[in-house]
C-alpha cells in the first residue's frame, strides 16, 4: 500500500546520500574556509578594525551586490517558497513587484546618508540624531533580533534534513557553526562577501539542478507550466485591497515595499556591505545589480514550486509524507527526484546550507560591529587600533559560539520555534520606523523616539505572536514532531524568505481588537513602523523637548538671526530647522579652539553692507562661532567627507570617524564648520 511505499522510499532516500553527495557538502566547507584563511593571510591581514569590519572600504559593487543577495536568502527561504507555491499557487511571485521602489528608496537616501556621515554602525546615526540613549535602545533591539534568529536559521534547516534523509542533526549544525565561526573569526568581513558569492553561486547551482531534472521528468518546463495553469496554481492579478487577506498585489507589491526597506535600508548587516564599497557610487550601483538577482531567486523558487507540484501530481507522495511541514515537503521533492543521479542531492543540500552559511556569518560579522562600536568604544575611548582589532574578532568568536548555544535552546523550544523565526520579521519594522522618524521628521525629539520604539515593538509582539497564537488554536492538526511548523502568518525571514506556510484551517473571523490578528504579515513591517513613526511625533509634541515649545535650554549655534537666511519648507509639525523653536540637532565636541562658520548664503553677508542691485545674487559668509566650538547635526544634515581616513580619525578620538573633505564649492544651503589646526567638517544639508 502507498503508506508501506511511502516507508520504503523513505528508507532508500536516508540509504541513497552517498559518499560522492557527502563529499561536495565538505567541498563547500573546505572552500568556504579556505576563502577565510586567504583574507586572513594576505592584504593587511585584518590588522585594523576599518579592515575587519569594512573591508578596507574598498569592495566594488558586483560581490557586494552578491553578498546582499546572500546575506537574507537564507535556508529557511530555500525550503519555504517553493512550499508556498506547491500548496498556494504563484501569488506569491507578485512581491517581486515590490523589489524596484524597495531597493531605489535605499539606494537614493539611505545610502547616501549614511555612506557621507562615514559610520560603522548604523545606530550612529541615531546618536548624532537624537541621542546616546537612542543609539543604545536601537542597538540592543537589534542584538536582541539577531541572536534569536541566527540559531533558528542554523537549526531549522538542519532538522528538516535529519528528518528526510538520515543526515545526522548535530554533526551538520555543529560543522556549519564552526566553520562559518572560522572564516568570519579569521577574514573579517572581506571574507564573509566573497565565501557569499560563492555561496550563492552554489544556491544557484542547486536550484537549478533540481528545476532542470524535475521538469525534465515530467515532460519538459512548457507542460509544467499547462498543467499547473490547467489545476489553477498559476494566479491572476488580485486587486482586493484589505489588509487582513493574507497575498493580494496590493499587500505583496506595497506591504513587500516596507519589507524591503527594513532589510535593505536600515539593517546594519546590509548596510555594513553598502559601506564597504569603495565610493557612494558602488554602493549604489549594488542596490541597482541585487534588483535582477532577486528576480531571478524568486523565479528559482517559484519555478521549483511549480515542478514540485506537476511532479506530485504524477509522483505522488506517501500520505504520511504529504502531512510533513512545507520545509520537508520540498526535501522530499528533491530527494526523490535527484536520488538516482549521484552528487545531485549533495549539491542541494550543500546549497541548502550556503543559505544558512551566509546568514548566520553576515550576523556574527554585524553582531561584533555593533557591539563593537555601539557597546565598547564609547566606554574605552582611548582603545588602541591593534587591541580594538583583537576585541573585534573575539566578539566575531563569541557571537559564533553563541550562534550554536542558540541552535541548542533552539531543539528544546518546540512550536515556540516558529515565534523566534517570526521575531525576525516583528522587529524589522520598528527599526525602520525609527530611522525614519529621524530623517523625515526634523520635530522629532529623543523622547518620542524611545517611546515611539517601544510602542512599535510592543504592537509588533501582540500582533505576531497574538495572530501565531490564534492561529495554532485555530489549527485542527498538531505540526508534525520533527518538523519546524513554519507559521502561516509569521513573516520568517525576510523579503525572499517570507516562508509562508501551509494555510492553516481558517479560524472563524475575529472582531475588535482582535482582528489585527488577522492582519497579513506583509503589512507587519508597514504597520510596526507608522506606529513608531506616529506614537513618535505625538510624544514629541507633547514633551517638546530639545528646542520644542517649553522644552529646557540646550547649546546653541550662533544666534539664526546672524546668519544668511536660506528659505526651507516647513515640516509638518514643527517649525524648520534652523529657526529658534526647532528640534535641536545633536551636539557633537569639537576640537576647544575659536572657530568660524562658513556659509553660502544671499550676499551681503549679515551686517556686512548694502544689498546688491541685482536679486538673487549669492556669495561665501563668515560667521565667529563662540569657542567652544560646536559641531551641528541637524535632523535633515549629513556629513560629507573624504574616503579612507576613517580608522585614523576615529583612533583620534575626533568626531566619529568623519575626515576631512576638501573645502570645495557647493549648492545652495550647504556650508562648512572649520577650525584652525583641526580637522574640516563639512555640512551637506540632505532634505527629503
Amino acid at each position: 500500500g502507498p503508506v508501506g511505499l511511502g516507508a520504503r522510499q523513505l528508507k532508500t532516500l536516508a540509504m541513497e546520500f552517498t559518499v560522492i553527495d557527502y563529499s561536495i557538502f565538505v567541498l563547500l566547507l573546505v572552500l568556504s574556509s579556505a576563502i577565510g584563511l586567504f583574507y586572513a593571510l594576505s592584504g593587511d591581514r585584518q590588522r585594523t578594525v576599518q579592515e575587519f569590519l569594512l573591508a578596507n572600504r574598498n569592495m566594488s559593487f558586483l560581490p557586494v551586490a552578491l553578498s546582499l543577495l546572500a546575506t537574507f536568502q537564507s535556508a529557511v527561504a530555500i525550503l519555504g517558497v517553493p512550499a508556498e507555491i506547491f500548496r498556494s499557487g504563484t501569488e506569491y511571485w507578485f512581491l517581486g513587484c515590490s523589489y524596484l521602489l524597495g531597493l531605489l528608496i535605499p539606494a537614493h537616501i539611505f545610502i547616501p546618508v549614511f555612506y557621507r556621515l562615514r559610520i560603522t554602525s548604523t545606530y550612529e546615526y541615531l546618536e548624532l540624531r537624537f541621542n546616546k540613549t537612542v543609539r543604545v535602545f536601537g542597538t540592543i533591539t537589534f542584538i536582541f533580533q539577531m541572536v534569536i534568529y541566527m540559531g533558528v536559521v542554523l537549526y531549522a534547516p538542519a532538522l528538516a534534513l535529519n528528518a528526510v534523509t538520515g543526515f545526522d542533526l548535530w554533526s551538520a549544525v555543529l560543522t556549519m557553526g564552526l566553520v562559518c565561526t572560522l572564516y568570519t573569526t579569521l577574514g573579517g568581513l572581506k571574507a564573509v562577501i566573497w565565501t557569499d558569492v560563492f555561496q550563492t553561486l552554489v544556491m544557484f547551482a542547486g536550484q537549478l539542478a533540481v528545476i532542470i531534472v524535475g521538469a525534465q521528468r515530467v515532460g519538459g518546463m512548457a507542460r509544467v507550466w499547462h498543467l499547473a495553469d490547467k489545476e489553477g496554481k498559476i494566479s491572476g492579478i488580485d486587486l482586493d485591497p484589505d489588509p487582513f487577506e493574507r497575498h493580494t498585489f496590493w499587500t505583496l507589491a506595497v506591504g513587500g515595499v516596507f519589507m524591503m526597506l527594513s532589510l535593505y535600508g536600515v539593517n546594519q548587516a546590509q548596510v555594513q556591505r553598502y559601506l564597504s564599497a569603495r565610493s557612494e557610487q558602488e554602493a549604489k550601483l549594488s542596490c541597482y545589480a541585487v534588483f535582477p538577482c532577486q528576480q531571478i531567486v524568486l523565479c528559482l523558487s517559484c519555478l521549483t514550486g511549480l515542478v514540485m507540484f506537476v511532479y506530485n501530481q504524477e509522483h505522488p507522495l506517501a500520505p504520511n509524507q504529504r502531512h510533513s511541514s512545507p520545509d520537508q515537503l520540498v526535501l522530499y521533492f528533491v530527494m526523490d527526484v535527484l536520488q538516482d543521479l549521484p552528487g545531485l542531492p549533495g549539491l542541494f543540500v550543500a546549497c541548502l546550507f550556503s543559505g544558512s552559511l551566509s546568514t548566520i556569518s553576515s550576523a556574527f560579522n554585524s553582531l561584533a560591529t555593533v557591539t563593537m562600536e555601539d557597546l565598547v568604544r564609547p566606554h574605552c575611548p582611548g582603545l588602541s587600533e591593534s587591541r580594538a582589532t583583537l576585541l573585534s574578532k573575539l566578539l566575531a568568536l563569541g557571537y559564533g559560539l553563541l550562534c550554536l548555544g542558540m541552535a541548542y535552546v533552539s531543539s528544546m523550544l518546540g512550536p515556540v520555534l516558529q515565534a523566534a523565526i517570526s521575531i525576525f520579521g516583528m522587529v524589522g519594522g520598528p527599526l525602520l520606523g525609527l530611522f525614519c522618524l529621524g530623517m523625515f521628521f526634523p520635530c522629532a525629539n529623543p523622547t518620542g523616539a524611545i517611546t515611539g520604539l517601544l510602542a512599535g515593538l510592543a504592537m509588533a509582539f501582540w500582533v505576531g505572536i497574538g495572530g501565531l497564537l490564534h492561529n495554532m488554536r485555530a489549527a485542527e492538526a498538531p505540526p508534525p514532531p520533527n518538523g519546524t511548523a513554519l507559521p502561516a502568518v509569521g513573516n520568517l525571514t525576510t523579503i525572499l524568505t517570507t516562508t509562508l506556510l501551509a494555510p492553516t484551517p481558517t479560524p472563524q473571523s475575529p472582531t475588535g481588537l482582535q482582528k489585527f490578528y488577522s492582519l497579513s504579515y506583509m503589512w507587519y513591517s508597514a504597520h510596526n513602523s507608522t506606529t513608531v513613526i506616529l506614537v513618535g511625533l505625538l510624544v514629541s509634541l507633547l514633551t517638546g523637548e530639545c528646542g520644542g515649545v517649553g522644552g529646557p535650554a540646550v547649546s546653541r549655534p550662533p544666534s539664526p538671526s546672524a546668519l544668511p537666511p536660506r528659505p526651507h519648507a516647513a515640516s509638518c509639525c514643527g517649525p524648520p530647522h534652523h529657526l529658534p523653536g526647532a528640534a535641536p540637532p545633536a551636539l557633537l565636541p569639537a576640537p576647544e579652539v575659536q572657530a568660524e562658520a562658513v556659509l553660502w548664503g544671499d550676499l551681503p553677508c549679515p551686517g556686512k553692507g548694502p544689498r546688491p542691485q541685482h536679486r538673487g545674487e549669492r556669495g561665501w559668509c563668515v560667521v565667529g562661532a563662540p569657542p567652544p566650538a560646536v559641531l551641528l547635526l541637524s535632523p535633515a544634515l549629513s556629513l560629507q567627507g573624504a574616503d579612507h581616513a576613517d580608522a585614523t580619525v576615529k583612533s583620534n578620538g575626533v568626531g566619529n570617524g568623519l575626515a576631512p573633505p576638501g573645502l570645495q564649492e557647493e549648492e545652495e544651503g550647504q556650508g562648512y564648520i572649520r577650525a584652525a589646526g583641526a580637522p574640516t567638517y563639512a555640512l551637506q544639508e540632505t532634505s527629503f
